[in-house]
């Protein structure tokens, strides 16, 4: 069976785009930028904002129960129910650590039923932690299983297709994969029965 690897923020959720209207905006009154003007991730510079402000901003919101909350991607679920029992499935997520466990929950109960693998590879590491993996491509060299890569991270996908992975640019405003998330779905179902 292949093995597709699904990054789990803005792929498999809308955290960036739940973020932005329930936690940035309130506390940024004055923030007219709207979600499809998200040009770069991190949006930093977009948002007119430290960097530093902007990530505890988001790490607190990944930490609420709003992000426990989020709804999954219906059109992947759907994609699932329809061909998920041909392949196997991995989430592979780049966050702090102190979130990964309330994501890999989120993910096993939207998405257990297909996806029984979870990585993580820290964005933000605690110096006392050790450093396994620098980023997504270290971590499927290590794990050695991957055949189809979904990410939003332009670089992350250049990255893993240079270890000879099928990589699929997953659509967001901050990237260039240029289709919806509809044809980027009939995309995948092309590459993975054509394997």
């Amino acid at each position: 069976m292949l093995t597709i690897v699904w990054d789990v923020d803005d792929v498999l959720n809308d955290l960036m785009c739940r973020w932005l209207e329930e936690a940035w905006r309130p506390a940024h009154p004055g923030c007219t930028v709207a979600y499809n003007e998200l040009r770069a991730n991190p949006p930093h510079e977009v948002l007119g904002a430290p960097k530093s402000e902007y990530l505890a901003s988001l790490d607190s919101f990944r930490e609420s129960g709003r992000a426990h909350s989020l709804t999954p991607d219906p059109a992947i679920l759907d994609w699932l129910t329809a061909h998920g029992h041909r392949y196997r499935h991995m989430a592979l997520t780049a966050r702090p650590l102190a979130s990964a466990g309330s994501a890999a929950d989120w993910v096993f109960r939207h998405f257990g039923n297909y996806i029984r693998c979870y990585g993580v590879v820290p964005s933000r590491l605690d110096p006392a932690a050790p450093l396994y993996d620098r980023d997504k491509a270290e971590f499927l060299r290590w794990f050695g299983e991957a055949d189809l890569f979904i990410d939003d991270n332009e670089e992350n996908v250049g990255a893993v297709r240079t270890l000879g992975v099928n990589g699929i640019l997953f659509p967001q405003p901050w990237n260039q994969a240029g289709r919806t998330v509809e044809d980027t779905l009939k995309l995948l179902t092309e590459q993975v029965v054509t394997r």
